[in-house]
C-alpha cells in the first residue's frame, strides 16, 4: 500500500492528533508532514510534490473548509480528506460536495484513515494522468500550422473536404493534404478519436461556423 513518492499532510492543531495520526501513515510507509496550524501548512506548502491533505475541520484562525477553498481557488488539485471530532450529515455532506475524498469523525479508525488515503491516491494519478495527456494535446496543436489549426474545427463539426475547401476559398486536393498533416500530428487516425481530442482541451466546431 505505501507509496514513497506520495506524500500525506496532515494539519491538526491538536498535538496528540497530529502524532497519532503522523505515526499511523508512517507505519503504512507514506512520508508524512505534520502541522499543527493551516498557516504553518501553507507558509511550508508546495504543490509540486504528490500528495493528498488530512486536514482538521475546527481549527483557530484558518479552519479546514477555509483552506480547501483556499487551494481551489489556486487552482491546487490537492485531495483532501476531513477529519472533526463533532461533524455532522449536513458539514460531511459539504465536504464531499466541494471535492473531498472523506469526511472521518475523531477518533479516526485506522483502517478507514489508510483506505481514505488509498482512495486520494487513486484520485491523484488519474488526475496527472488525465493532466498530462492534455499537456501533450496542447503540445501537439502547438506544432500545427495556421492553416492546419483552421482546418481543423472543420474536421470536427463533419464537414466533407469539398465543404471546407469552399469555405475556405482552396480547392479540395490542399485540404486533404492539411486534414493529413493535421491528424497525423495530433496523433489521430478517425474523426472520432479528433472529436474526443478536442472535447478534452475545450475546441469547439461551432469555431467552423
Amino acid at each position: 500500500m505505501s507509496d514513497a513518492g506520495f506524500t500525506v499532510f496532515i494539519v491538526d492543531d491538536d498535538d496528540r492528533v497530529l502524532r497519532a495520526l503522523s505515526r499511523l501513515v508512517i507505519e503504512a510507509g507514506f512520508p508524512t508532514r505534520a502541522y499543527s496550524s493551516a498557516q504553518a501548512f501553507l507558509a511550508d506548502h508546495d504543490p509540486v510534490v504528490r500528495g493528498c491533505a488530512v486536514l482538521d475541520v475546527a481549527m483557530p484562525g484558518l479552519d479546514g473548509f477555509r483552506l480547501q477553498r483556499m487551494l481551489s481557488a489556486d487552482h491546487i488539485c490537492r485531495p483532501i480528506i476531513f477529519i472533526t471530532g463533532r461533524g455532522d450529515i449536513p458539514m460531511s455532506v459539504r465536504a464531499m460536495r466541494d471535492g473531498a475524498i472523506d469526511f472521518l469523525t475523531k477518533p479516526v479508525d485506522a483502517d478507514d484513515l489508510l483506505s481514505a488515503v488509498e482512495r486520494a491516491r487513486a484520485v491523484e494519478t488519474d488526475a496527472l494522468r488525465a493532466r498530462g495527456e492534455i499537456e501533450l494535446i496542447e503540445a501537439n496543436l502547438a506544432s500545427l500550422t495556421p492553416r492546419e489549426r483552421q482546418v481543423l474545427p472543420y474536421v470536427i463539426a463533419g464537414r466533407l473536404n469539398k465543404q471546407i475547401a469552399g469555405t475556405l476559398g482552396t480547392v479540395e486536393k490542399t485540404i486533404k493534404v492539411h486534414r493529413a498533416r493535421m491528424m497525423r500530428k495530433l496523433g489521430v487516425r478517425t474523426v472520432q478519436d479528433l472529436v474526443r481530442l478536442a472535447e478534452l482541451v475545450g475546441i469547439d466546431p461551432a469555431e467552423a461556423a
